[in-house]
């Protein structure tokens, strides 16, 4: 029997599978298809991902296969200049999904994970100790756990009866990658016309010698309903006047602006995780994004679960903590989508609301929301950084705090060097140093760096709350 078997090997399966073998957990990945898709959905990683990377000691490897862009603002298609933001990592990193999914896979190799491909799973039952899922090829396996990370039409998230509300997609758009005759500034030209009237449309160089397609569809006739090529430069010529002399496709695909959002993350042993558990339109580019941090979140959540020291409600935080998120990034996607619409009324909205992101306070407000570095877990009373995420701030030491972050344990950062992790050694690494700039405050973080005491009250009590008794008392 293994640990934790998570179906799909997508960024977020893949991610969750690597922060579950840093703390010993047999984790294996499931999948359906033989080989890596091909289609690229998701171009680039924002602030929060990137200091999660930082986090784990493998940023550099990515910053190095993709091109880094100043952050800016970019709601609905209303550009403004970038407001200050707190963090280490100002960018966001333009990189195709696939590069991320490559790299996301070479590190979890690198960990030990074991990505078994050609394994569909069609079912699955359980009781209160196991898991036992049935496979498309008539194989069964066994799991202490199962975390479903098999997209917005997950088979175990049906399996398991949870509902998955939400509205159907209202508008679908085609998407390829392909090769053009037209010149790069021929094409630039049209499109930069096209979109003056119609955001939804885009014809650009990918940087490896193709172009990138997308283009509202006739009709909405369902995301599972694969496009053809004809359709796709029909659809081109329809909008743009010409379809830019478009040939060889290397893929294609269709999606829509469906939003929808599980009842719940967790049905006795298996959870939901990434699109799994929500979908949403395609704006501001969250949704590789949101996934990758549902896996930060839940992962050191489950090894605790696995390895036997986890609090009472501390793997059911996964839910009431990441839930609230994916609700908030359906409604901003949402709230994009009506923006872009060309009726007098969403334009009137979307002026106004192109004056307020003039001020700095909105303006860094969108941002946060949009990168993730906004958002504040509910931990307990006390000071605003309390369930909030620590930047990476150089250390008086000359360290950087996020090098101390690379095993995924929890930390204390102790600038007087007069507290102690005495019990909770295997599971909190105790830091005598300071952060530079800022107040000599001792810090108490989770694995997945968010802040959960501050040098005020009881840390014994938090020390409880989140890693459990000490060793000593279990």
């Amino acid at each position: 029997m293994i640990d934790v078997a998570i179906v799909g090997a997508g960024p977020t399966g893949v991610w969750l599978a690597t922060e579950l073998a840093l703390h010993g957990i047999e984790a294996a990945v499931l999948e359906r298809d033989a080989e890596p898709t091909k289609v690229v959905r998701g171009l680039g990683l924002h602030v929060r991902s990137l200091e999660m990377l930082d986090q784990r000691g493998i940023l550099e490897r990515f910053l190095g296969a993709g091109q880094t862009y100043p952050t800016g603002v970019h709601f609905a298609g209303i550009m403004k200049p970038s407001a200050e933001l707190d963090t280490a990592h100002p960018y966001i990193l333009g990189l195709r999904q696939t590069e991320v999914e490559r790299l996301l896979l070479e590190h979890a190799v690198e960990r030990g994970v074991v990505i078994r491909r050609g394994a569909e799973v069609v079912g699955l039952d359980q009781t209160e100790e196991a898991v036992t899922g049935r496979l498309a090829s008539g194989g069964t396996f066994e799991a202490r756990w199962v975390v479903a990370c098999d997209g917005g039409r997950s088979t175990v998230r049906k399996a398991l009866g949870v509902d998955f509300a939400g509205e159907p997609a209202s508008h679908e758009w085609l998407l390829a990658e392909f090769d053009v005759d037209a010149p790069a500034e021929e094409v630039a030209a049209v499109v930069g016309e096209v979109r003056q009237t119609n955001l939804g449309f885009g014809v650009g160089p990918t940087g490896t010698g193709t172009f990138r397609g997308v283009v509202p569809a006739a009709d909405v006739s369902g995301s599972a309903v694969a496009p053809t090529f004809e359709e796709l430069t029909a659809r081109v010529r329809e909008v743009a006047g010409t379809d830019f002399g478009a040939h060889s496709p290397r893929w294609l695909s269709r999606f829509g602006d469906a939003t929808r959002l599980a009842e719940r993350y967790r049905v006795g042993r298996v959870l939901l995780a990434g699109d799994a558990a929500h979908v949403h339109a395609p704006l501001g580019g969250q949704g590789l994004n949101l996934g990758l941090q549902d896996a930060f979140n839940l992962g050191w959540k489950l090894a605790a679960q696995v390895r036997g020291w986890a609090p009472d409600g501390l793997l059911d935080s996964y839910e009431s903590e990441r839930r609230p998120v994916a609700a908030d990034v359906l409604d901003n996607t949402r709230a994009q989508s009506e923006l872009m619409r060309l009726e007098p009324g969403p334009q009137a909205v979307r002026r106004l609301l192109s004056h307020l992101m003039d001020i700095p306070g909105v303006t860094r407000h969108l941002m946060e929301l949009v990168t993730a570095t906004g958002i504040r877990y509910d931990v307990g009373e006390g000071p605003d950084l309390l369930g909030r995420r620590q930047r990476d701030r150089p250390l008086a030491s000359g360290r950087r705090l996020y090098e101390l972050m690379h095993e995924g344990r929890g930390l204390l950062l102790d600038p007087a060097g007069q507290l102690s992790t005495a019990g909770w050694e295997d599971r909190v690494d105790h830091v005598v140093d300071s952060a530079e700039e800022v107040d000599a405050e001792a810090l108490l973080l989770r694995p997945d760096g968010h802040v959960v005491w501050a040098g005020d009250g009881a840390l014994d009590d938090a020390m409880r709350r989140w890693f459990g008794e000490p060793a000593g008392a279990r």
